[in-house]
């Protein structure tokens, strides 16, 4: 009987081991490619051809180092993790990481502190996320998409700490938002040229971007994203940074496209300041409810103090223009260094139109706005019109906002409205319709850059494009017209 039982526990043990193989590098100081990997453990990784499967968990120790410096798919086994606690370095032309079975995700890529993490033009998808502990991260001209909640869960880039580089990346259609971090994490990445659409297809309450607390001098910086929402994922905002639980927001947000979202940016929390800069923000109003949400811009503090310069905006077809809650402020415009310039149109709710509502006891100083851009040049009796403050509830804050400026919106740019531009964001084939001023299209380079002019006719066009993907700058030229709008290419 003794004998029985033993061999029983022989037999259950060698099971548990089974079930719990993973490899873990011998923390040598060791570079290890896959081809490497695959001879030290077979039972771990296989190869053929150029497609490697990954079937058990792998640990990257740490003076080891992780390298892929040529074209390959790695195909991941359901719930399999890779850790890496070394240098973890993606600098191929093209690499794919992927599940071996599609509905069956892979748990993830969990960067432990003081890991060192570089991934270039790789596609990372059907996984659990990528979870980021360490200071040192790198993700630039990446694709990640249709991955789940696994090893991050907040985010598919879920960040804890440092200032991250997320740049160049198509990340798209991912069960929870696109980049996160922690509620009490200081964390101020530079998040720049990322083309971001339908994430959070759970539909929780949260926004694509949704940051917690940042660095104190450093700045988390936003910057020439274009951020997209799926029209039926009703929840999914656009951006958020938000401080609850004590720490600092420190934030640059600028030039981004945000559209078709819940909302489009919110700053909620104390200790917080910040630029809200040249953002086209449109069509925020999925949901529907104006009482909890559809706002170009949120802000929202429990204390006085908040600090926020916005200029140069372009705010169409929100529920709200702008909103104040709590002892929240906003500069929109001064004499002394912020030039306004903020454009807005066509926002409302229940039949009236607020591009401005001032729901706080708080004086706004909001010059050289333009406060309706269809009825330009505005009148100050326009302004007041669509702007919600003290002069219409004596219990709310003033809202300075003579003189109004509609001069810096050259003919132009208001005639653009008549010109049909589209798809955008587009694969390379653009149409204009409607054109009855513009002759010639030039092509720039967000850096400004000429890339490629087209000529125009009179009517409907239809220009093929051949470019990469990333932003860019259309100007129209006429002989007595010119204006200029940005293209997103996928």
């Amino acid at each position: 009987m003794k004998k029985k039982l033993l061999n029983l526990f022989m037999i259950f043990g060698l099971f548990g081991s089974l079930m719990a193989q993973e490899y873990i590098t011998p923390d040598t100081g060791i570079t290890y490619t896959l081809d490497d990997l695959v001879a030290a453990s077979p039972a771990t990784i296989s190869v053929s051809g150029t497609t490697y499967t990954l079937t058990d968990n792998l640990t990257i120790s740490s003076t080891d180092t992780f390298l892929i410096d040529t074209d390959l798919t790695l195909e991941i086994g359901a719930d399999v993790r890779i850790t890496v606690y070394g240098t973890f370095n993606v600098n191929a032309d093209n690499t794919t990481f992927t599940a071996i079975d599609t509905n069956l995700p892979y748990d993830g890529f969990r960067f432990e502190e003081f890991s060192n993490v570089n991934i270039q033009n790789a596609t990372i998808q059907y996984g659990g996320g990528l979870r980021v502990l360490t200071e040192t991260f790198t993700i630039n001209n990446c694709t990640i998409t249709n991955n789940v909640s696994g090893v991050a869960t907040g985010g598919v880039i879920a960040l804890s700490r440092g200032m991250a580089q997320i740049t160049n990346n198509t990340i798209t259609f991912n069960e929870t938002p696109a980049i996160s971090s922690g509620a009490n994490s200081a964390v101020s990445p530079y998040i720049f040229n990322n083309y971001i659409e339908g994430n959070n297809q759970a539909n929780a309450n949260r926004p694509q971007i949704n940051m917690g607390t940042t660095m104190v001098n450093e700045p988390i910086q936003i910057i020439q994203n274009t951020i997209k929402g799926d029209r039926n994922l009703t929840q999914a905002g656009g951006i958020a940074v938000s401080n609850f639980v004590g720490g600092v927001i420190n934030a640059v947000i600028d030039n981004n496209i945000i559209v078709d979202n819940r909302y489009g940016i919110a700053i909620l929390g104390d200790n917080a300041s910040g630029f809200i800069r040249n953002n086209v923000i449109e069509d925020n109003d999925i949901q529907g409810n104006p009482n909890i949400g559809g706002s170009g811009i949120s802000l929202n503090a429990t204390n006085e103090g908040m600090d926020i310069i916005a200029s140069g905006n372009e705010i169409r077809r929100n529920l709200w223009g702008i909103t104040l809650q709590g002892e929240s402020n906003i500069n929109l415009g001064d004499d002394a260094d912020n030039v306004g310039e903020n454009v807005f149109s066509e926002n409302g709710n229940g039949g009236v139109t607020y591009a401005l509502y001032n729901n706080t006891d708080n004086t706004v100083t909001a010059l050289h706005n333009c406060w309706d851009e269809a009825n330009a040049p505005n009148t100050l009796a326009d302004a007041e019109a669509v702007i919600g403050h003290q002069n219409d509830n004596a219990t709310l804050g003033l809202v300075t906002f003579d003189p109004v400026n509609c001069a810096f919106l050259s003919v132009n740019e208001l005639t653009l409205n008549d010109i049909s531009v589209y798809p955008n964001p587009t694969e390379g084939e653009l149409n204009l319709d409607n054109n009855a001023l513009y002759t010639q299209l030039y092509v720039y380079s967000i850096d400004g850059k000429l890339i490629t002019q087209k000529p125009l006719e009179f009517g409907k066009n239809t220009l093929h494009l051949d470019l990469n993907s990333g932003i860019y700058m259309l100007q129209l030229q006429g002989e007595n017209a010119k204006a200029i709008k940005k293209l997103v290419v996928k």
